[in-house]
């Protein structure tokens, strides 16, 4: 998760176009490795601002003995202050050069702590993502609280893989841990490793730009040992990676990331995963957390900051602050991002943007140093409406909606799309079909993430396009949807995708979200109850339950709903043989009927609020 904090996983790309770097992570230099600890003393950039001290690669201790290292920043001035802890896997040097919040935190009267997690840079151990960071955060936080510099008041930030790792660390339940703003980040394995059944298949760039050429020069192995080096191979290695079958045979990466192949042998639903799951531990924390994400985040941030928002509100009934807000953006993934007010192809106004920093030292001013600002006073919910293109504050999340269903319906006439309509087509055995061939997917045409239009994906015949008419007034739809599709195949399994984009009366046709939330795998179409194939022909209710969105559809705009059975590359082929694709590479073409009659009422049912809003 992140590149200047751009993924944990980064930007999604197309497996086969050249310009595949434009949507990377922001170049920057390699940091040399500073081999011994110093301390300086410097000026902050600040005119007004006070001398602030360095102590580099301070060694911090875990508790199984492996040493981790850390650059402490504090005010020169003497005395015990709050502290704030950032811990990273891309080098704590390059963050400091790209990211500004570090010495905006050190003129606020901070001291903060910037870590290289295990196994990266200037710390000791071995990498294995997210795996180790609830110890290694837990022990770091409390280290940090018993500092002769710390009065003992710890917060937490980042973005992406340095949110990831403070709700890791947070449901152990660290006492000194008071206050935490985790950005753009995840909830729960089944919507980070996978998304509806399906896996991700942006790890695979995310370990090669990231963490795949560090790992060989620690190591002394062959291949691209440079950030530069391995952004230029990734133009022949990355499509061939990205297409190989099964899974597993990812030659490249078996060397550098044994831990991927580890993740690739647990399917979404195996226990195993338990200690990446959030959604079960939210009373382990009292921390106040700031929970941040984004509409065009990648799949697994607006879906991880409203859970995670749910989860501690349901956790502290009783509490008079529960010391938990929300914020959600227009914005795609990255902490820059977050001061722009365009996303692909979308112009939302000065207004969308926000100042990060400020954003994080006022929550922190008020939990850790009790400054009366007005933060528990505000609304807790701040969410970005789209189209209308204005921010609303919110007592609630989600806030109070009409639960307006759209049901499919067939083309009629000469239209190539069929119909979303306000009422069950009233005919029998209705149904629309397409075939679907993994050997030639429905490939994503952008590199990046964002606003796109996709209005030519309505002319595949591997898509099934289905459009509202006209909207006779402006429409906003804001909270979770649900897609509810009945199906059946001639096949054992396969995935069903249902897009929803907001279509201009001159046909651009633009995303909502990032691809993922809007995905299920057929065969776990229960995920409790595990895999569970499908029996050809029978018809199957399918349900997309992660589908979320804040939009206005403008007057004369029409609502869409596409289904296919592929997106890549960003999610992993179904091979519709009954087979994982970790495992095997077999693929077989397969029909997938769609039925919208009285008896399957195939419907999107959206969270409209009222007019008068």
């Amino acid at each position: 998760m992140h590149a200047p904090q751009t993924g944990p996983r980064r930007i999604r790309v197309a497996a086969t176009s050249a310009a595949l770097l434009l949507s990377r992570p922001m170049k920057r230099c390699s940091p040399a490795l500073i081999l011994l600890s110093s301390t300086l003393t410097f000026a902050q950039a600040s005119p007004s601002s006070q001398p602030a001290i360095l102590d580099k690669n301070v060694a911090v201790p875990m508790r199984d003995g492996v040493v981790l290292r850390a650059d402490v920043l504090r005010p020169a001035e003497a005395g015990k202050f709050p502290v704030l802890v950032y811990r990273t896997p891309y080098g704590k040097d390059a963050e400091q050069h790209d990211y500004t919040t570090f010495r905006h935190a050190a003129e606020r009267s901070y001291a903060v702590v910037i870590q290289d997690v295990r196994g990266r840079y200037h710390s000791d151990g071995e990498f294995r993502p997210y795996e180790n960071e609830a110890r290694d955060g837990y022990d770091t936080i409390e280290w940090a609280a018993t500092q002769p510099w710390s009065n003992g008041a710890v917060g937490t930030f980042g973005l992406s893989y340095p949110g990831a790792v403070q709700w890791l660390a947070a449901v152990q339940n660290p006492p000194h841990l008071k206050a935490m703003v985790p950005a753009m980040t995840f909830s729960t394995p089944q919507n980070f490793f996978y998304a509806g059944g399906t896996w991700d298949m942006s790890w695979i760039d995310w370990i090669w730009d990231n963490i795949a050429w560090n790992t060989r020069a620690r190591k002394n192995l062959p291949g691209p040992r440079t950030k530069h080096e391995a952004l230029a191979a990734w133009k022949d290695q990355g499509p061939k990676m990205l297409n190989t079958l099964p899974l597993a045979g990812v030659k490249p990466l078996q060397q550098v990331a044994p831990y991927y192949f580890d993740w690739l042998r647990h399917p979404p639903e195996d226990p195993w995963w338990n200690w990446s799951e959030l959604r079960d531990k939210y009373s382990h924390t009292h921390a106040a957390v700031l929970n941040l994400s984004a509409w065009y985040d990648d799949n697994y941030g607006p879906e991880g900051a409203t859970t995670n928002y749910a989860g501690l509100l349901k956790s502290r009934p009783a509490d008079r602050d529960v010391g938990t807000h929300l914020l959600l953006g227009p914005w795609v993934h990255g902490v820059d991002n977050t001061e722009k007010t365009r996303s692909g192809e979308r112009e939302f106004g000065a207004t969308a943007a926000i100042h990060y920093d400020e954003l994080i030292l006022r929550w922190m001013d008020h939990y850790l140093k009790g400054v009366d600002n007005g933060v528990d006073r505000e609304k807790p919910v701040r969410y970005f409406v789209m189209g209308r293109n204005q921010w609303r504050d919110a007592d609630q999340w989600p806030p109070t909606a009409r639960r307006t269903p759209l049901f499919l319906a067939p083309q009629t006439g000469s239209a190539r799309s069929g119909q979303l309509q306000p009422a069950p087509f009233d005919n029998p055995d209705s149904l629309s079909d397409f075939v679907s061939d993994p050997t030639s997917p429905l490939v994503n045409p952008y590199e990046s993430s964002g606003a796109h239009d996709y209005r030519k994906l309505a002319e595949r015949a591997d898509v099934l396009t289905f459009d509202s008419a006209a909207l006779p007034e402006d429409t906003e739809v804001t909270g979770p949807i649900r897609a509810s599709i009945f199906v059946s195949c001639d096949c054992l399994d396969f995935d069903l995708w249902a897009r929803l984009l907001d279509v201009s009366p001159d046909g651009t046709a633009i995303n909502l979200m990032s691809p993922g939330l809007d995905v299920v795998r057929a065969s776990y179409r229960d995920l409790n109850r595990g895999r569970q194939l499908l029996s050809p022909g029978r018809i199957y209710q399918l349900n997309l339950d992660n589908l979320i969105t804040s939009n206005v559809f403008l007057q004369g705009h029409h609502i869409r709903l596409q289904i296919s059975a592929t997106f890549t590359p960003n999610f992993s082929r179904n091979l519709q043989t009954g087979q994982s694709e970790a495992t095997h590479a077999e693929m077989r073409k397969a029909t997938i009927r769609v039925f919208h009659d009285k008896a399957h009422p195939s419907q999107i049912m959206l969270p409209v609020i009222p007019t008068d809003r």
